[in-house]
């Protein structure tokens, strides 16, 4: 019966997951594993959104609210007043714009190399995946961008980028708007973490759709909390292609709550920007600049995938850069912990 799965799962492909800290741990005989594989925020959530998701369980015998129109009423109050759909997590919201925008055989193009998702869905969908290759630092050249997406319905770009870090400057990205033909999501899971905000194009350009999370800065990783700034246009035909309910009631009850704490905000970027720096200061290899809650590390002349192991065998998880198409084989992607994992890092490394 093999025969009847589609052939671009047959092969080689999906997406590929860092190793499970539990395994690494009982591989190698360690109590605890630094975790910096998954850019995940390290601490947990307020007991206020624990309270909140809490109380939302006393109603899952109903089925959620299917437009979260309480959670969409918290993001107005905390982003200002735009249009919003929600997702189960960013992936979540970007199959679901595949769905509504892209017939099997159209063109998506994808700002490579970067969350390797993105392809994914888009194949799974029948699109034509056309892959764009950023410059060797790795930014983005609106001329040849323009030019690399001609005939795409839909355009992915990440900024700040997953896995180099650095983000593509507004005016960039403005001029990319003028020149595409179809839409462009831009995925800004990680810009809780930069000096840049984008949001204000969504007053101007109706081909724009900026994709957020609750996953990274909000601590809400295992909810999976996704939602988009979305143009008026598209919102009643994106609802008409989302899947029935997507959001729980709890991860959309939790989500609401942990809008309103800013402080906690603040303090865990305070964190990554902190550690970032001293990221760039004390590990012994090339650190790449980054606006995100990580930093990709040059490590030739060893690759990613031998670093990985390495730091495994003295307790500390990061991802291998290698499954990233258009990279190479020599970088390794860590994101920011708490103080031990991170000084556990720095320390294995200079072993290194």
């Amino acid at each position: 019966m093999r025969r009847l799965v589609r052939a671009c799962y047959t092969g080689a492909g999906g997406y590929s997951y860092a190793k499970k800290a539990e395994d690494v741990a009982r591989e190698h005989g360690f109590d605890r594993v630094a975790r910096l594989a998954s850019n995940e925020n390290h601490r947990p959530p307020s007991p206020a959104v624990l309270e909140a998701a809490a109380a939302a369980l006393h109603g899952v015998n109903r089925y959620p609210d299917e437009r979260a129109s309480a959670l969409v009423e918290a993001l107005r109050r905390y982003h200002g007043d735009y249009r919003f759909v929600t997702g189960a997590g960013m992936d979540g919201v970007i199959e679901t714009v595949i769905r509504t925008v892209v017939e099997p055989g159209e063109r998506v193009a994808v700002s490579t190399p970067t969350f390797s998702f993105y392809g994914i869905a888009a194949a799974a969908h029948g699109a034509e995946v056309v892959n764009i290759p950023r410059e060797e630092d790795f930014s983005v050249d609106p001329k040849k961008f323009v030019d690399g997406a001609r005939g795409a319905k839909l355009v992915f770009l990440c900024t700040p980028n997953n896995p180099t870090g650095n983000s593509v400057p507004v005016e960039a990205v403005e001029e990319i708007l003028e020149g595409l033909d179809g839409l462009l999501f831009l995925d800004n899971a990680y810009v809780d973490f930069a000096d840049i905000d984008y949001r204000p194009l969504m007053r101007r350009y109706e081909n724009l759709i900026i994709g957020r999370t609750m996953s990274k800065i909000f601590a809400l990783a295992g909810l999976r909390v996704g939602y988009a700034f979305v143009p008026a246009w598209l919102e009643p035909f994106y609802n008409r292609a989302a899947t029935p309910f997507a959001l729980n009631s709890v991860s959309m009850a939790a989500a609401a709550e942990a809008l309103t704490e800013s402080e906690r905000v603040q303090e865990a970027r305070d964190h990554v920007l902190e550690w970032r720096r001293r990221f760039a200061a004390e590990v012994p290899l090339r650190v790449h600049p980054s606006d995100a809650n990580f930093v990709m590390i040059d490590v030739a002349p060893h690759t990613g995938d031998e670093v990985v192991e390495r730091l495994a065998a003295k307790g500390v998880l990061v991802r291998s850069c290698t499954s990233f198409p258009g990279l190479g084989n020599h970088a390794i992607r860590v994101c920011v912990g708490e103080d031990w994992e991170n000084i556990r890092f720095i320390e294995a490394m200079r072993e290194l």
